[in-house]
């Protein structure tokens, strides 16, 4: 059975939902541009010291801000999980921040939540993990899972109806990016192309550069 994760409106907040919230009021931004974010009327972080005026950020603390913002954005990956993607954009040929935005658009939950079968990134881990997508007609459940350019991902037969996807297909507040060709009506979406920075929609400013140079220094 899924858990609330996808549920909307006066829902309960599970634990996962509260912690997405918490993020954005961490960065201070609106990092998924959702209509509910907490940074829309707050302006101050979560915590107790939250409130106490924010100083100007030294160049480690804008490096580490710019990494955090991008981990708390692909559904708050550990660091271990995202210090190991980094490592292999390294050992890519071209720059390694355009390369490490690629690999995180490549994971299999970040497609789903691209192609808007679901509404949130955290709901998208949650809907492969329980096994409801299928990549090229094999079933995959690791969110992580990373699709390949023509790869076909689609909604299993019997998970076609369910309300959080017909909910998330409607949704106003994003569209589908051009590098994936989704198809509301078959519940399926092809990863054309591999993204660059310039081509993902992100509702705010993330900043790779500052996460090489981040990884450079420490």
């Amino acid at each position: 059975m899924l858990g609330f994760d996808f549920i909307e409106g006066d829902q309960p907040v599970t634990k996962r939902t509260a912690a997405k919230y918490k993020i954005d009021r961490r960065m201070g931004e609106n990092i998924w541009g959702r209509p509910k974010s907490p940074v829309n009327r707050r302006e101050y972080g979560p915590g107790q010291h939250g409130q106490r005026r924010k100083g100007k950020l030294s160049d480690f603390g804008t490096q580490l801000r710019a990494k955090q913002k991008l981990k708390g954005y692909y559904g708050d990956l550990t660091e271990k999980q995202f210090r190991r993607i980094y490592a292999e954009a390294e050992r890519l040929k071209g720059d390694t921040g355009e390369q490490l935005i690629g690999l995180l658009e490549r994971r299999l939950d970040a497609v789903v939540y691209r192609a808007k079968f679901v509404a949130t990134v955290f709901a998208a881990r949650q809907f492969v993990n329980h096994g409801h997508v299928r990549v090229n007609g094999k079933k995959v459940n690791i969110a992580s899972y990373r699709v390949s350019e023509g790869d076909v991902i689609e909604v299993r037969d019997r998970s076609k109806q369910m309300a959080v996807l017909l909910e998330a297909t409607q949704l106003a507040e994003r569209d589908v990016p051009d590098y994936i060709d989704a198809d509301h009506s078959k519940m399926t979406a092809t990863f054309v192309r591999t993204p660059g920075l310039g081509d993902v929609p992100y509702p705010v400013m993330m900043e790779p550069n500052l996460v090489v140079e981040f990884y450079a220094k420490n």
